[in-house]
């Protein structure tokens, strides 16, 4: 059997590591969900020298039109963007994935 290596993009790769940090999830959770080995993911976050996961430092500044709401409302329109932005990542790094998975073999 032919033992074939793979090759990411360097946007693969950093949304993939962008989409760990801001899931708050495991490295084995996240590479099995992409189909990438969770060590390759530990190994792409120290080569891009990201910084602290957004998660541990949250901004719940809200912005526009409701930040005069309420800062109990700041707080969930800041929740539901952050969720939302992390929503719209994982979406493209799946598509992206699934671009790669079907690929066809040179």
């Amino acid at each position: 059997m032919k033992n074939t290596k793979r090759h990411y993009t360097p946007e693969f790769k950093a949304e993939a590591v962008k989409l760990w940090e801001a899931s708050g999830r495991k490295s084995n959770e996240v590479g099995q969900q992409l189909g990438v080995n969770p060590q390759l993911l530990a190994k792409w976050k120290r080569v891009m020298g990201q910084k602290t996961p957004p998660e541990r430092c949250p901004n719940t500044q809200a912005t526009g039109a409701f930040s005069d709401a309420g800062p109990q409302a700041a707080a969930e329109i800041a929740r539901l963007r952050k969720e939302n932005a992390r929503l719209k990542m994982e979406q493209e790094i799946l598509k992206k994935t699934l671009g790669i998975i079907t690929e066809t073999p040179r």
